[in-house]
């Protein structure tokens, strides 16, 4: 069985659908014979853009505050390069925020149990 990492990656909600979308193709949220699985929940994010940036939404050096959605979902480890990259491939953001860390078990086999 493969190590498995998550993905929490922070998303404008209208933008939220893409990403999991794109994760998903990249093999993220594969359980047993589901795929696509993820979790997501609405905050509010906030940041100041800084002298240089190219905010998608806000303008430098003012405090911005944009409905986000945090996405969650598991990949096996192999796939990190492929699904942050999907991921960040669709995102609107200049730099998106989002962490990766590993997840005590390992991914089950497709036709095995949980």
């Amino acid at each position: 069985m493969e190590p498995v990492d998550c993905l929490v990656i922070y998303a404008p909600t209208a933008a939220a659908h893409a990403v999991r979308k794109a994760i998903g193709d990249a093999e993220a949220g594969r359980l047993g014979n589901y795929s696509h699985c993820s979790f997501s929940t609405e905050g509010t994010g906030r940041f100041t853009p800084l002298e240089g940036a190219n905010p998608t939404v806000g303008s430098v050096s003012s405090p911005a505050e944009v409905p986000e959605t945090r996405i969650e979902a598991i990949y096996p480890r192999s796939r990190r390069e492929a699904v942050v990259g999907a991921a960040l491939s669709v995102h609107p953001y200049e730099t998106p925020a989002f962490m990766t860390f590993p997840v005590g078990g390992s991914m089950p086999d497709a036709t095995g149990p949980l």
